[in-house]
C-alpha cells in the first residue's frame, strides 16, 4: 500500500532527513502529508513510547520536519 494518489507532500524536499546530516532526498524519509481531507499523515520511525490502542500507532519524526511543514503552511 505505498500509493500516495490525494496528497500533498509538505516536507523532505531533499534537504536532510531531519537529523541533520543531508542524507535523505527519497521517498523513505521522514515527512507530513495533507490529505484531500485537510488532515495530516505522518511518516516516520515508530516510536514504542507507549502502548496504543488497536489499530493506532505513534510516530517519532524530528523537530525540523515540523518546522518545514508550519513553514510551508505559512504558520
Amino acid at each position: 500500500m505505498s500509493e500516495r494518489t490525494g496528497l500533498i507532500r509538505l516536507t523532505g524536499n531533499g534537504n536532510g532527513n531531519g537529523n541533520g546530516n543531508g542524507e535523505c532526498g527519497g521517498e523513505d524519509c521522514p515527512n507530513i502529508y495533507r490529505t484531500e481531507r485537510g488532515t495530516f499523515l505522518v511518516q516516520g520511525d515508530t516510536s514504542e513510547a507507549f502502548n496504543t490502542p488497536e489499530g493506532e500507532g505513534l510516530v517519532e519524526i524530528p523537530e525540523d520536519i515540523l518546522r518545514e511543514a508550519t513553514r510551508v503552511l505559512g504558520w
